[in-house]
């Protein structure tokens, strides 16, 4: 199995990066975020793949993160949801936003996906609502926070993937007013992420 592809990137398309692998241009389908977090062409580039056999191809997919691989797994694992959907579903948002979302049983941010329905939707979160890990067991069971609550429910959320509440309240800090939970959410990860 094709765990990850390192080289050149030479093109980027709507739905794709094409890297140059010692002269082999290797077609990786990827996602909106992950198109996101894409260099400009020419520039080096590594991403983590999976790789899709099936009677007729042969289908790379291709992730900026290790995170975004395994969310797209766990979701290929749900009954009628294939790489496509799996690929839309992860272009929602980044990984973590998106465990916190199917841990709270948030099917309506999962519709936003092009071809997720309703059900499929909340098929996705039945089934992965407890394997997710995006929080613990209290925060489940007390169901989502109202939305009006941006700040606890990023904070519930932050805590919930492990960070310590010290981390928390200075990610949190400062941040701008009016955001949504999850812009919030957003916002404190990519500061914990710089340190």
């Amino acid at each position: 199995m094709i765990r990850f592809v390192r080289g050149r990137l030479a093109a980027r398309e709507d739905d794709a990066a094409v890297v140059d692998v010692g002269g082999v241009g290797m077609l990786l389908r990827v996602s909106a975020t992950t198109l996101r977090a894409l260099p400009a062409a020419g520039a080096d580039v590594m991403l983590h793949a999976h790789l899709v056999v099936r009677e007729d191809a042969l289908d790379l997919y291709g992730f900026a993160s290790a995170a975004e691989r395994a969310l797209f797994e766990a979701f290929t694992g749900v009954s009628g949801v294939g790489p496509r959907l799996a690929l839309a579903l992860c272009g929602l948002d980044e990984p973590d936003a998106l465990r916190v979302a199917v841990a709270r049983g948030d099917a309506a941010r999962l519709q936003k996906a092009s071809g997720v329905g309703k059900r499929t939707a909340e098929r996705v979160v039945l089934e992965l609502r407890d394997r997710v890990g995006a929080v613990n067991g209290a925060a489940r069971a007390a169901g989502p926070i109202p939305a009006g609550d941006a700040a606890a429910s990023a904070q519930e959320g932050l805590l919930g993937l492990g960070f310590r509440p010290e981390e928390v309240d200075q990610a949190l800090a400062g941040a701008p007013e009016g955001l949504s939970p999850e812009d919030l959410l957003r916002h404190a990860l990519a500061r914990l992420r710089r340190g």
